[in-house]
């Protein structure tokens, strides 16, 4: 009688971001292994390791018996007196090298789509050094590009919610905004097919104007839509760091970047934005009521 083969195990940082409990679900769903690097306990289906990446003496012997790490690793806001360089450059620097230590197979990093064209943008630039460092390095890897989360996307319906749309320029710069759980699958799927980097959006294109749209039709409300000239979000860029503290103007940097072109990713999933859209203003409703 042939004996079962033990599970692989897996370990993800970044565990409690958004990605992090979708990737976490997933790889459980899987049947793998999990272990969760967090900071604090929280109720994840995982092993909870508790480390900081920040600080390398935490990871000894955290990844030993592990196949693969994938980090979702990164801050959207600078707190705590860390930057973009202390945490998604440095803190995945940290974990790669444990994980060499540690003889682990594979290592995939969760990027963003289009890096090359925002390299002036703090946070992207921090990750795109981590990227170069990671695949200079002898482990096999995986780079996951989304495009972007629908998580994202609740500013269009905040700016539905508050009676009107801002566009810049004509409103018509496409992107496919993807679900965590989707993108936990697409991960999950190139990380299994060796796949070395996956530029990877949502199963529908729109463009800006029609994001703006779905949002008010979520809403039921007719469209209002303001188009602003793309001069004032070139300007805005050359401003913000001068006249807003680094927590403000570093996510708002990335924000506007990306507003000034495409973002589509090759197309993955199923869940529709719509629904997403639907969803968050019905929770609105209730918080109301």
């Amino acid at each position: 009688m042939t004996e079962a083969l033990a599970p692989k195990t897996v370990l993800i940082a970044g565990a409690t971001g958004y990605l992090g409990r979708h990737l976490t679900a997933e790889y459980a769903r899987r049947g793998w292994r999990v272990r969760a690097l967090v900071r604090r306990d929280t109720d994840l289906p995982a092993e909870l390791i508790h480390a900081e990446a920040t600080r390398p003496e935490t990871l000894t012997g955290c990844m030993e018996g592990v196949d693969l790490v994938i980090s979702a690793l990164g801050i959207t806001r600078q707190t705590d007196g860390l930057t973009y360089r202390d945490v998604d450059y440095q803190a995945n620097v940290n974990l790669l090298e444990e994980a060499l230590r540690a003889g682990v197979g594979r290592f995939a990093y969760i990027h963003v789509l289009n890096a090359d064209r925002m390299a002036d943008v703090p946070l992207v630039a921090a990750k795109s050094a981590f990227v170069d460092r990671l695949r200079a390095s002898p482990i096999a890897s995986t780079v996951i590009a989304p495009s972007g989360y629908f998580s994202d996307m609740g500013d269009f319906l905040s700016m539905a919610q508050a009676g009107r749309a801002w566009l810049f320029g004509d409103g018509q710069h496409r992107l496919n905004p993807i679900h965590g759980a989707d993108l936990a699958t697409a991960t999950a799927e190139a990380i299994e097919a060796g796949r070395d980097w996956l530029d990877v959006g949502g199963p529908e294109v729109f463009t800006h104007e029609a994001l703006a749209r779905l949002a008010f039709e979520a809403l039921d409300r007719p469209a209002r839509i303001t188009r602003l000239p793309d001069a004032l979000r070139r300007i805005a860029l050359r401003l913000l760091p001068w006249v807003t503290p680094a927590r403000i103007h570093g996510p708002a940097q990335f924000f506007l970047t990306a507003m000034g072109g495409d973002m589509v990713g090759e197309c993955h999933g199923t869940k529709r934005l719509a629904d997403h859209f639907l969803t968050l203003s019905a929770n609105s409703e209730r918080m109301t009521q």
